[in-house]
């Protein structure tokens, strides 16, 4: 059977993760990083927002598409350079997603809402984009965030834990206390959303 256009969609955004030469390790094999975060994403969304559109769910899937491609220190390494590293690789995103979903045989439509929600247009206005910043916050806290606490200083974690939670809905907020979390990591949450 030949597979729909968003499986095709979801294979191709796939295949370019996979040529990621950052890799994990998950039950002893190794992973492409933005295959393995993509795959989260997908995951984590249908978790969520099991009855989530095509659209989101593909934006989710493709939120960071080669990524690796554009390395955080080809900008400067201050709060204006993050902006500009950020703003730039959501555009990258947003492109490689429109020529994958052309290619599959989506209409422009289509197509615009993607880029839309993988820009994350209009944050705790559009529906679309805050379950998907929701989804975002929720894979970064329940896989990344114990790795990215163990590298910083409490309170540089703590800033950056109320950056999230400001971002998040009160469904988000909700799932999240849901996560299992270290003691360690608990304990500067709490701090967090006091």
């Amino acid at each position: 059977m030949k597979p729909t256009r968003f499986e095709s969609a979801l294979i191709m955004i796939d295949n370019k993760n996979s040529e990621d030469i950052n890799t994990y390790q998950v039950h002893g094999l190794e992973i492409s990083k933005e295959l393995l975060y993509s795959q989260r994403m997908s995951q984590k969304l249908l978790q969520f927002e099991p009855q989530a559109s095509e659209e989101l769910q593909i934006a989710a899937r493709a939120q960071h598409i080669c990524r690796w491609k554009i390395a955080r220190d080809e900008y400067p390494m201050d709060r204006v350079g993050y902006l500009k590293w950020r703003e730039t690789l959501k555009k990258m995103h947003a492109d490689l997603t429109s020529e994958i979903l052309k290619e599959v045989g989506y209409d422009t439509e289509f197509i615009d809402r993607v880029s839309f929600l993988i820009n994350k247009k209009l944050i705790k206005k559009d529906d679309g984009s805050q379950t998907l910043e929701d989804v975002i916050c929720l894979v970064f806290l329940e896989y990344y965030f114990e790795e990215f606490a163990e590298k910083h200083d409490d309170d540089k974690v703590i800033d950056i834990l109320q950056k999230t939670w400001v971002k998040m809905s009160d469904k988000g907020h909700d799932a999240a206390l849901k996560i299992s979390f270290s003691e360690k990591s608990l304990s500067l949450i709490k701090q967090a959303i006091a």
